[in-house]
């Protein structure tokens, strides 16, 4: 059985090429994740690994007591901290950081990098004068508030030498700096493509931290000493409430653990659009080998003849699966090391930040994709089998085929109806629900095999819709109908492949483009600010900015928007603060209660989930603890409806400024006289010297970013889906091939009877024309259900959602199928029309 299962595989290599196709783009995409994630993981691993090369001890502030958490006095590390850490014994020397954004533009004044990546610090000399983090390629370190040291990686890209003056920004402002060093540096933000600015220890504190303070103290041991015992002589020199001591080596562990972690996402995320493609290569194999079976019926009849126990036959078609399945992981594993590859070479080229390393290829990786393409493949070839073995020898070898009986096909109907019917009561019940995430999931996987079940039982009144127009074509039309009708299970099983990436990509369309819709239509209701000012890198904001905004002359109202952590009772909120007198002009609120009338001195307004949460109501008097510690009283004016834009406790800058300890913004709404135009817009640049970590956005801005963010995960999660539509695409391929050499007797009579060659291609066209439509009808209608039963749990977050039907995009969808079916008529079609009528007649 052994030596006919490995003849009957290279007997037809060419039937089951596609199969191994499709099982060979799933493990690709397996193989590749791992590969991929692996690879960046490492990378960054050894990356952040190398910034406490330096580093054996380091001194932070509590994390429940940093600035922030919740109100009362922050510790600070200052001068007196560092140096008794310096002298404790073991240690050689001890080095204070402080860092933060800073934005360095080039001589275009574009910015160079992006968001975390833009980075500033300060540059710490020892006992030589010199810091050895950062040696210096050329120049002097800065000294002095206008000097800075560049790394080389981002001056030789900017073009910038020693001397010259460079634009930069920190918290708003521009600043223009004397560049007075350049130099060289391990880090891995560096490396990876971002950008390092070094100003003197004064400079970087007033500009990063607070004059004489420090973010973290790192303490290099001496020679002989442990970083087990340097903690330990650390920890006595340490206040008791203000400060933790931790070893460089834990430091290094729990980035290297948190790197991990976030790779996970990304890693879980790629993983099911590679089940999907497994998913569907599922049907494609149990269809193969189905037909493989049913055309050796009367060879496995004889086995069973001559001894062979059903068992054996069963084993066989399984044997052959796992040949099949072990050549396509091999082949499937080699392309994912070069998908893999490919990957991390595309993120680089997107700018993305991507610290240089190794290719990763882990034992597991290559387990992973050996098991998952061998025992993919055997699964879904064991019902084929399953039923090769039980048909009778007698009634096989006389070629009268075991046809599914009426018993089977009511079971069959009856399973699919119960799991459709209890998936789209999940689903519906789910809408309901607060939290219905789980309950909808689980009722839509029942529902997609609910559907999948009684497809064979949709296929024909489905079709049966296309008549009127296959009738058109004539014979070949009418062929073509009944050929796809003939056995609706083969037609279900190739339908469903293309139904469950149409499924996906449809309800994603539907989802994204209602929530655009939802958050574009709340920053216009809620917004009558012409322009929104915030840092590029969404980091605060400089108040100097807020005040040249206001004093301009085009400018009627502004007003700064500053978050300040508060307790409240015995939890801890957010206040947020605005410019009392002009914020009524600049937002529009819908007031459930109350109303917001002038905010000035106590008075302040609650979104309504707070305000339900705690019980207030207009007139209800807050006892809240501010940031410094002092505590204060606010009273209630107006509830509102509160969104994604301004919700949370809102009051007066005037009454929140003078208890915090640090003023920033996180941005200004500005209403002009002109209103949104180039020119008005082009002021405020101007106005704020064309500073390039500054982002001036008008509503069809805000509305534009929304778009192009969710373009982007459109995008994406398209071309991670089309591995799906690619192997449903070879599932059509493989289905009509072996259905033109199942029917080739049929068809040389087709052809022997006055049936042409340009007829013969038409049917096998038509045919997988009918087949693949069927499938998308079916993929967008489900696509369209889902995406709608989703929005309603998204509608209960998001009050502005409102349903989108992209009909544009499912039109395309829908041609996308007819394609689908076109091109993979193709060769099945041109191979028919290349039979040899009278061999085709004689073939059994």
């Amino acid at each position: 059985m052994f030596r006919t299962a490995l003849r009957n595989v290279l007997a037809h290599k060419a039937r089951l090429l596609m199969t191994v196709l499709a099982v060979m783009l799933g493990v690709a995409f397996v193989s590749g994740t791992l590969v991929f994630t692996s690879t960046i993981s490492d990378a960054y691993q050894a990356s952040s690994q190398k910034g406490y090369d330096n580093v054996d001890v380091a001194i932070s502030p509590r994390s429940q007591d940093s600035h922030s958490g919740a109100p009362g006095a922050v510790p600070r590390l200052d001068q007196k901290l560092l140096d008794k850490a310096a002298k404790v014994p073991g240690a050689a020397s001890a080095t204070g950081t402080v860092s933060g954004f800073t934005a360095i533009a080039d001589k275009k004044g574009e910015l160079i990098g992006d968001g975390f990546s833009t980075l500033g610090g300060n540059y710490f000399p020892g006992k030589d004068g010199q810091d050895a983090r950062y040696p210096m390629r050329g120049g002097t370190a800065p000294k002095g508030p206008h000097e800075f040291a560049l790394d080389a990686h981002t001056a030789d890209k900017a073009g910038y030498k020693v001397g010259d003056t460079v634009r930069i920004s920190v918290d708003g402002p521009v600043r223009e700096q004397k560049l007075t060093g350049i130099f060289t540096t391990d880090d891995g933000t560096v490396a990876a493509g971002g950008s390092l600015a070094l100003f003197d220890t004064p400079t970087a504190q007033k500009l990063f931290a607070t004059p004489g303070g420090f973010s973290e103290i790192d303490v290099k041991a001496a020679a002989g000493t442990s970083q087990t015992a340097l903690k330990s002589a650390i920890d006595k020199v340490l206040p008791k409430d203000g400060a933790e001591a931790t070893t460089g080596k834990q430091l290094a562990d729990e980035q290297a653990k948190g790197i991990a972690q976030s790779m996970d996402g990304m890693k879980n995320g790629l993983l099911a659009f590679a089940g999907i493609a497994l998913f569907v290569g599922i049907f494609i194999i149990a269809n193969t080998f189905t037909m493989l079976v049913a055309q050796r019926t009367k060879e496995l009849a004889l086995l069973r003849a001559v001894g062979a126990s059903r068992r054996q036959v069963t084993r066989s078609v399984l044997l052959e699966a796992f040949v099949v399945g072990a050549v396509a992981a091999v082949a499937g594993l080699a392309a994912g090391i070069g998908i893999g590859a490919g990957l991390r070479a595309l993120m680089s080229s997107t700018g993305a930040t991507v610290p240089d390393g190794p290719l990763v290829i882990e034992p597991s990786t290559v387990l992973a994709s050996l098991l998952v393409g061998i025992v993919v493949t055997v699964l879904a070839a064991w019902l084929p089998g399953r039923r090769a073995a039980k048909i009778p020898p007698v009634a096989a070898m006389n070629s009268v085929h075991a046809t599914a009986t009426t018993k089977s096909l009511v079971v069959r109907n009856t399973i699919g109806a119960l799991f459709a019917g209890a998936g789209a009561a999940g689903v519906l019940v789910a809408t309901g629900m607060d939290d219905g995430k789980v309950v909808m999931g689980g009722g839509a996987v029942l529902l997609l095999i609910g559907v999948f079940v009684l497809t064979p039982l949709l296929s024909r009144p489905l079709i049966a819709l296309a008549s009127p127009v296959l009738r058109a074509f004539g014979i070949a039309g009418s062929l073509a109908r009944q050929n796809a009708v003939r056995n609706p299970r083969r037609t279900a099983a190739t339908a469903s492949a293309l139904m469950v990436g149409l499924t996906l990509i449809t309800g994603l369309t539907v989802i994204a483009g209602s929530v655009q819709k939802g958050i574009d239509k709340m920053a216009t209701d809620s917004l009558k600010a012409d322009y929104v000012v915030s840092m590029a890198s969404h980091t605060p904001l400089s108040p100097d900015v807020a005040k040249k905004i206001a004093g301009l002359g085009e400018v009627t109202a502004s007003s700064p928007l500053r978050n300040s952590p508060s307790r409240i009772g015995t939890d801890t909120a957010y206040l947020t603060g605005v410019n009392g007198k002009d914020f009524g002009k600049l937002t529009r609120l819908d007031f459930t209660k109350g109303s917001l009338g002038e905010l000035r001195g106590d008075r302040a307004v609650v979104d309504d989930v707070t305000a339900k949460e705690k019980g207030w109501q207009p007139g209800s008097r807050i006892p809240v603890t501010y940031e410094d510690g002092k505590k204060g009283t606010l009273t209630v004016s107006g509830v509102y409806q509160g969104n994604q834009m301004i919700n949370g406790i809102v009051l007066d800058n005037a009454t929140l400024a003078p208890h915090q300890k640090q003023i920033t913004d996180m941005q200004v709404m500005v209403k002009t006289a002109g209103g949104p135009t180039d020119a008005t817009k082009d002021s405020l640049v101007k106005a704020l010297g064309k500073n390039p970590a500054i982002s001036i956005a008008d509503k069809q801005d805000v509305s534009d970013g929304i778009a192009k963010m969710f373009n982007l995960m459109l995008n994406m999660l398209y071309g991670l889906l089309a591995m799906a539509v690619i192997v449903a695409v070879l599932g059509v391929i493989n289905t009509l091939a072996m259905s033109v050499f199942e029917r080739s007797q049929e068809i040389g009579m087709l052809r022997a009877i006055g049936l042409d060659r340009r007829g013969i291609k038409r049917m096998v066209r038509l045919e997988s024309l009918v087949i693949s439509l069927f499938g998308g009808v079916l993929g967008i209608g489900l696509g369209v259900f889902f995406g709608w039963a989703a929005g309603e749990l998204i509608g209960g977050s998001l009050s502005t959602y409102e349903l989108v039907l992209p009909w544009g995009r499912m039109g395309i969808f829908l041609a996308m199928a007819a394609l689908v079916g076109v091109l993979a008529a193709l060769w099945p079609a041109r191979r028919a029309a290349r039979l040899n009528m009278l061999a085709a007649i004689k073939a059994e």
